[in-house]
């Protein structure tokens, strides 16, 4: 290959960006995979790769952001790899967060080489796939699709509010990937700020719970000089007026075919899982999903290049690759450990299910018996209290569970608790989990050993879900059964009356797993997690903790006739099977 680094190429504005070129070494035009991302460009090319081979997500040496993907798998397959480093990060000039027509003037650049044949595609996860979104709603004609896996946020921007903290409750990830920015960050004495936001600052400086996490409550000293989107989602915790509608404009502008998707383990990143579905629900081109497994990609990217080569094979090269001749969604169902398709996301066969909370701390399908029939204790809720990190790093919680199941059981899709609970301050963190149990063919009797739920069974957990107790305000316009559309703007957020039984729509995040026979579906309810570390750091930096209450909270689950206390399941028939779900 012909390698060129630094270029250094002129925006409209006359900002210079720098931006490397891989391209085969032979004369002629070639299609063009295009890469951005605020990501440093300098460890993504085929030099790193050379000598750091991909990395499992457990392995010391895997790092986050070699996410441009495998520039001699793109070069051998007749294509030329460009990847450019946006404004003001890195080696380009600017200030980022000024580059609404950057991808444009790139893409009209890249067409202007000799070596580019007019035909641009984009490549990389995350961050690149993120910056994929806005490439595409800019809408250079050169642009002929795009392969945005590991999506970012589809609301408010790749680190919108929304699909980054889902139900509103914070999370460390900015804080914990701050260690890979290569943005371009002044400091100085902080300043005073203007004064709507010097009051949403100090406001932010008087919260007991930030102020705990004394790590965050460093970055808010410091009035935005680093770390920034942490900064922001601190003094800004919600989403801004009029964002859901920009969004859904900006769906509108995406023309172009995209094949997006995720990993299983994206959960946790939640943007990546979450945009991926919002995107492929909401724009009308031709589109593709993909949900893999729950085993973290490899680091320097370098998997599933065989799908994005045989895309851009099609769009670019036009070749028939039958890549659009197959089933628009492929997801792993992990516990069969297998790949199923599907016709479109959430799946049309779904028999939506409720499971629900019985006395116990069992899961049922039987409703909850009207309290006439059972008496007033049947109205006692279950309870948990859970002090602060600062005393204790023991997570309470609830535990709901079904029997053993007598045959398999196939969950994929997204999935919503409804939960009729009292607190006894005025907020909480809502944090639910969804686990696999077992596998266990006990029966419970009233004999020693089979009392009581077998301690040692394997746990496999599957997604989660949370809602802060004042985001719950629901825009009913935009919910659906089995996605709750929270409105999380600063006007919607409304502290809980202590005592007060609320209804809260907590939104689990999407999961693809068949729980066999013998295994059991669990639910844990608690409200708080904890940092897996030292110095309020996590053993994996994509498995960041949340941002819970400084308070000792007692919580409170009804789950009567009145209260149904539930969840809704997304349930898939079984090909062949006769046996109900």
């Amino acid at each position: 290959m012909i390698e060129e680094r630094d270029i250094s190429v002129a925006m409209r504005d006359g900002t210079r960006l720098a931006v490397d070129v891989y391209r085969p070494d032979a004369p002629g035009r070639y299609p063009v995979l295009y890469a951005a991302a605020l990501h440093n460009k300098d460890i993504q090319g085929p030099d790193i790769a050379d000598i750091l081979p991909p990395q499992p997500a457990h392995a010391p040496l895997w790092f986050g952001p070699i996410e441009a993907g495998d520039t001699r798998r793109f070069i051998a397959n007749g294509y030329v790899h460009v990847i450019a480093q946006p404004r003001g990060s890195a080696k380009s000039e600017g200030h980022y967060g000024h580059e609404d027509t950057d991808h444009y003037d790139l893409i009209e650049w890249i067409t202007q080489q000799p070596w580019s044949n007019g035909k641009v595609g984009m490549v990389g996860i995350s961050g690149y796939a993120g910056e994929q979104w806005r490439a595409a709603a800019q809408g250079h004609l050169a642009l002929k699709a795009i392969f945005p896996y590991d999506a970012c946020s589809a609301y408010g921007g790749m680190f919108g509010f929304r699909d980054f903290n889902p139900g509103g409750v914070l999370h460390a990830f900015p804080y914990l990937l701050d260690v890979f920015s290569t943005v371009h960050e002044s400091r100085d004495r902080p300043a005073e700020l203007p004064a709507a936001e010097e009051e949403l600052w100090r406001a932010a400086m008087r919260n007991p719970d930030y102020k705990q996490y004394i790590n965050l409550y460093n970055i808010l000293t410091q009035k935005g000089q680093r770390t920034f989107i942490m900064y922001l989602m601190m003094t800004h915790p919600w989403e801004f007026d009029g964002t859901v509608e920009r969004a859904e404009e900006t769906f509108k502008k995406i023309r172009i075919p995209f094949y997006t998707g995720s990993g299983a383990y994206a959960y946790t990143y939640k943007l990546h899982w979450l945009g991926a579905q919002h995107y492929f629900q909401n724009v009308d081109a031709p589109k593709k999903l993909l949900f893999t497994g729950p085993a973290h990609l490899e680091r320097p990217f370098h998997q599933y290049h065989d799908e994005i080569i045989r895309w851009y094979d099609h769009w670019l090269k036009g070749q028939d690759t039958g890549i659009m001749n197959e089933p628009p969604v492929r997801y792993w169902l992990m516990g069969a450990n297998e790949w199923r398709t599907g016709k479109d996301w959430p799946l049309p066969e779904t028999q939506w299910t409720k499971y629900y909370l019985s006395h116990w701390e069992a899961l049922s399908t039987e409703p909850p018996r009207p309290a006439s029939e059972l008496g007033a204790a049947a109205r006692e809720p279950d309870v948990f209290t859970q002090m602060p990190v600062t005393r204790t790093t023991k997570v309470e919680r609830l535990r709901y569970m079904t029997d053993p199941l007598p045959h398999d059981v196939t969950v994929a899709g997204p999935i919503t608790l409804t939960l009729h609970a009292a607190i006894d301050q005025d907020d909480t963190n809502w944090i639910v989990v969804l686990k696999d149990v077992g596998p266990d063919v006990s029966v419970r009797t009233a004999r020693e050993g089979e009392r009581d739920v077998p301690s040692s069974l394997p746990e496999r957990e599957l997604t989660r879900g949370w809602l802060k107790a004042s985001y719950r305000a629901l825009d009913e316009k935009r919910s659906k059964p089995w996605e709750p559309f929270h409105k999380l703007t600063q006007d919607a957020i409304a502290p809980v009356k202590p005592g007060e039984v609320v209804e809260y729509q907590i939104q689990i995040l999407a999961t693809a797993n068949q729980f066999k026979a013998g295994h059991r579906i669990c639910l844990d309810i608690t409200s708080m997690d904890v940092p897996t570390g030292t110095g309020a750091m996590t053993n994996v930096e994509y498995i960041p903790y949340h941002v819970c209450s400084s308070k000792t909270v007692t919580h409170r689950i009804y789950r009567d006739a009145e209260r149904p206390s539930h969840l809704l399941l997304p349930i898939i028939p079984e090909p062949n099977s006769r046996r109900p779900a």
